[in-house]
């Protein structure tokens, strides 16, 4: 049994997660980049991109990309896709905390509760802080985050499920609320040619970050806050917006 997030569960990811409108997050997220006079042609960072479905996504609408994930495995995916698109992608094994680039970026993505997997103020301070030192002066930071009402009052106690002929899984969560985790096991069953079920397990965790702990994390990491939304349009969250995009500019050398 292993506990490591994203290992054996990268090869069914993209299975399930077919619910998500990628064709919607990535036209949002373009919109956000050109209204911030990031253009095709200009060199877009991804972070946390998993197995790339955003990534080629953004390299097919003429950006030039870079992605960039700790996991290993999804990486081996999204290099796959990328190759079987005849694209041009260089993709790097990274954590978020840990980020660094050879030349400055005119822009960072990080969609899909990247920022959720940072567990303290000191881990999210730090990927700003490498964003900032990675961009280009001017150059723009775009992150989404599941909220902590999501996290605290529409997942916590929650147990999901589904059962596909590639793969059964069980989904359970737990939120606390002195340290603001979610720890979400998951528990994987898929069958072998013999219809025998191999059992492999996961567990993830995410923090419950508020929005005014991130605009100060930003500021301190030498962001200037140009916008938080609701994710997916340009209104202002609500106490129950259940995903919030933030868009952060670094400021430009005088």
């Amino acid at each position: 049994m292993t506990t490591q997030a994203y290992n054996e569960f990268a090869a069914f990811y993209d299975r399930l997660m077919t619910d998500v409108d990628y064709r919607a997050w990535v036209d949002y997220l373009i919109k956000l980049l050109q209204a911030n006079r990031v253009l095709p042609e200009s060199t877009v960072l991804d972070c946390a991109c998993g197995t790339g479905e955003i990534t080629l996504r953004l390299h097919r609408a003429g950006y030039r990309m870079i992605g960039a994930d700790v996991s290993m495995r999804m990486l081996e995916i999204a290099q796959q896709k990328a190759r079987k698109a005849g694209a041009k992608i260089a993709y790097v094994q990274q954590a978020l905390q840990d980020l660094s680039v050879h030349k400055p970026v005119d822009a960072i993505t990080c969609a899909c509760d990247g920022v959720n997997y940072l567990l303290s103020e000191v881990e999210v301070l730090a990927f700003f802080s490498g964003a900032n030192r990675a961009l280009k002066d001017g150059g723009v930071l775009l992150f989404d985050v599941s909220s902590a009402y999501k996290l605290e009052h529409i997942l916590d106690g929650q147990t999901f499920g589904e059962d596909e002929p590639e793969c059964t899984y069980l989904w359970q969560n737990c939120f606390d609320q002195k340290t603001r985790l979610l720890e979400m096991r998951l528990a994987f069953f898929t069958p072998d040619a013999k219809g025998a079920y191999k059992r492999f397990d996961e567990r993830h965790v995410q923090r419950a970050h508020t929005q005014a702990e991130l605009m100060e994390l930003l500021r301190r990491a030498g962001f200037s806050l140009e916008g938080v939304y609701e994710a997916f349009t340009k209104e202002a969250p609500n106490p129950t917006s259940e995903r919030i995009q933030f868009l952060a500019r670094k400021a430009s050398a005088i």
